[in-house]
């Protein structure tokens, strides 16, 4: 099989670069989309994308927040490795006028396609930092049009200033008009592909909702049975069939990997679902870190089929680089291509153990079908662990098999597991660190001697 796979990546790269799209919600839950059981969001085509594709059922974002999941997307590393793990100020992501970003040392996903040929677009939210030395467009991308953090940040009592909307590095609207992003987004990106139809591209589109506030244009808001979030949500499917159409327009399915993921899951209020997990958003239960998934490729990929596999966000990178013979970075990665995965070639996760870090802490460690909570002293959120106001929280065992809820504590019953646990906990401390003490893998981010507010230039 393994000769196989290698044959087929040979016969696909001499023929054309694939295609990719990636499109990368915000705050989308586990269970928000019909082709994972919601009851209430109309996704017709997300649900179609499914019945095309494969569906992932453990696959993860490395991070319960935004600026973390996103420095991983775009690194293949834990955010924590990169540097861009959240910081010591009291905020859990970058903030307006923040000092850090990414650095140039870090290769990323569209710099590593740049070096093949490939064009490269960001649409959408990306937070990152929004000093033009942090922007899309200064790691890679050919193109940006979108805000460059949260569509809640704009704090007058922080001096934040009104929501920029922006293009490459240019402010040209702000505030943002929220109501009108999601197809604003969807035009630029239907737009990019046509461009570029003739030449292999990265089309990357980080949508803004349904992160709060909740916003939908016209033509969806208050058309759903779910209110403000089942409007985002289904606008959002309805953004997901014009691209989907764009490619069968120009004849670009067969050659397209197309994704479609979530940035981490729902906070759960406002109509958010995680359902069947537990936890939410800024927590390291499954509900805060599992995301739904998708991935489709006509001819390529197995329609309506399903992967159990674990895997993540971070092997994005590693997954376009082997299917395009791009170069990964000489660094450290933490990501592994899953394109055996996709294809059928191998049925098991390259994952020997995944990490649940949050914030300074490194909260749980997924073994297997095993999870083990750490007994912490403090914990970092506090309302991510209910009811003790931060004063920490016992070790729990769970099996995530068995017991999706992650609710009976099986640890002393598993005593050759808890020490296979402890062995790699001591291992990711040494190697990434915990709390404030960094990793010996570690690498700094970016850090600019002073920034300034976005503000719309005077015409």
């Amino acid at each position: 099989m393994k000769v196989l796979f290698a044959l087929f990546i040979a016969s696909s790269s001499l023929s054309a670069s694939p295609n990719y799209v990636l499109i990368f919600c915000d705050d989308l839950g586990y269970g928000d989309l019909g082709c994972y059981g919601s009851k209430k969001n109309r996704t017709p085509r997300i649900d179609q994308l499914a019945r095309e594709g494969m569906r992932f059922t453990d696959f993860y974002s490395s991070s319960p927040v935004c600026t973390p999941s996103r420095a991983s997307l775009m690194t293949g590393c834990y955010a924590r490795r990169v540097g861009m793990h959240e910081d010591f100020t009291g905020h859990w992501v970058l903030i307006p006028r923040s000092r850090r970003g990414l650095s140039p040392n870090e290769l990323t996903l569209p710099e590593a396609l740049k070096a093949e040929g490939y064009i490269t677009a960001c649409i959408g939210k990306w937070h990152l930092g929004d000093q033009p030395p942090h922007l899309p467009t200064s790691h890679g991308f050919d193109e940006y049009f979108g805000i460059p953090y949260s569509n809640d940040m704009a704090s007058k009592r922080r001096g934040d200033p009104p929501l920029p909307l922006v293009k490459q590095k240019s402010v040209i609207e702000a505030p943002a008009n929220q109501a009108t992003l999601t197809q604003r987004y969807t035009r630029e990106a239907v737009n990019f592909i046509e461009r570029n139809r003739k030449r292999p591209f990265l089309l990357y589109l980080p949508h803004t909702f349904p992160h709060l506030p909740l916003f939908a244009s016209k033509d969806f808001h208050g058309k759903s049975a779910n209110g403000r979030y089942g409007d985002s949500v289904e606008e959002i499917d309805w953004s997901t069939g014009q691209i989907l159409n764009a490619l069968k327009k120009h004849g670009l399915e067969k050659n397209t990997l197309v994704i479609f993921t979530s940035d981490n899951g729902s906070n759960g209020r406002n109509g958010g679902s995680n359902a069947p997990l537990s936890g939410s958003k800024g927590s390291t239960m499954e509900g805060g870190m599992r995301v739904p998934m998708i991935a489709r490729w006509p001819g390529r990929i197995p329609a309506d089929s399903t992967c159990s596999a674990l895997a993540s966000t971070m092997d994005f990178l590693p997954t376009f680089c082997a299917l395009s013979e791009a170069k990964l970075s000489k660094n450290k990665i933490d990501g592994h291509s899953i394109a055996p995965l996709l294809f059928r070639d191998e049925g098991s996760s390259r994952y020997e153990a995944f990490f649940y870090y949050r914030r300074r802490q490194l909260q749980a460690i997924r073994w297997g079908d095993w999870k083990w909570h750490l007994p912490l002293k403090n914990t970092f959120p506090a309302w991510t662990t209910p009811n003790n106001k931060g004063r920490g929280r016992p070790g729990k065992l769970v099996n995530l098999k068995t017991d999706l809820g992650e609710k009976i504590n099986v640890q002393n019953a598993n005593p050759k597991v808890m020490v296979r646990m402890k062995q790699l906990a001591a291992q990711a401390v040494t190697q990434l660190g915990n709390e404030a003490k960094p990793g010996t893998k570690t690498r700094k981010a970016m850090t600019l001697d002073s920034s300034k507010p976005m503000v719309l230039s005077k015409r």
